[in-house]
């Protein structure tokens, strides 16, 4: 069978939220290649893995988000990609929606959609902070204006609206390895400002199509347990603003992150 987009999930040790991943990818109503990369290697993902008969990689390199990211794309051989993280789910339509709106576009660069969370094992989209992310990424929303350079980097400047699960890469248009092993919370929305240097197209899906878990033992909590990401926003915003401004934007932004706790 011929696929035209594969989701690569990356496990990490043994997530109990993994297997309800694979499930949502299977229920997909466009099917796509499915494999699995890890840098954790254990029975827990072996067995899954068997149990759905998914090829699973494993990065016997320097391991990390970033290195594993890179890696988990360079085991596609499909025009399009999708990193799933472990945590998270896809509704059945996000591969069929995606592709129905990448038609069209000459030069595709990631496509992405709205996302709600999982909280609790309940489904939402009332939450403040995605609100916002779809106010900021208004603009995008206008297909004129899709290949822009100047309009996605002044929607980036002001914040990381992009959900990075949610993200469809079109790989051949991507220069790889694409993430840099720099920051560990801001590596996507660095990731998306150097892409939104290069000719072609950010594509905007306004429906949420997958829905990012929030529970004690993921990386973006404990990333703002530590307090980790105020330094590294900081730093994102300095690409965009003179430093007397990033520093602003910055204090009003750090306040957001509160909706990420539990």
């Amino acid at each position: 069978m011929s696929y035209c987009h594969t989701f690569v999930i990356c496990a990490y040790k043994e997530s109990e939220y993994l297997e309800e991943c694979v499930q949502s990818l299977l229920s997909q109503t466009v099917k796509s290649k499915i494999i699995m990369e890890t840098s954790t290697p254990n029975e827990y993902i072996n067995m899954l893995a068997g149990k759905y008969d998914i090829p699973l990689y494993v990065n016997e390199g320097e391991s990390g988000i970033t290195q594993d990211w890179n890696y988990a794309l360079s085991k596609v051989d499909t025009k399009l990609a999708t990193i799933a993280h472990q945590d998270d789910i896809y509704e059945p339509e996000y591969t069929e929606t995606f592709i129905k709106y990448i038609k069209g576009s000459k030069r595709p660069l990631i496509i992405f959609s709205d996302y709600g969370e999982i909280r609790n094992g309940e489904k939402t989209t009332e939450v403040k902070m995605l609100k916002i992310k779809k106010l900021m990424l208004f603009p995008l929303k206008l297909r004129l204006f899709k290949g822009s350079r100047f309009i996605r980097r002044r929607v980036l400047s002001i914040g990381d609206a992009i959900c990075c699960p949610s993200v469809m890469y079109a790989i051949r248009n991507i220069e790889q390895p694409l993430f840099r092993n720099h920051f560990i919370c801001c590596e996507d929305w660095e990731a998306w400002e150097k892409l939104s240097r290069e000719k072609g197209d950010f594509i905007y899906v306004p429906k949420p199509l997958m829905y990012h878990r929030i529970h004690e033992e993921s990386t973006t909590t404990k990333t703002l347990e530590k307090g980790g990401r105020i330094a590294e926003n900081y730093e994102m915003f300095c690409k965009f603003w003179p430093r007397p401004i990033a520093k602003v934007i910055n204090k009003v932004y750090t306040k957001s992150e509160k909706s990420n706790e539990l």
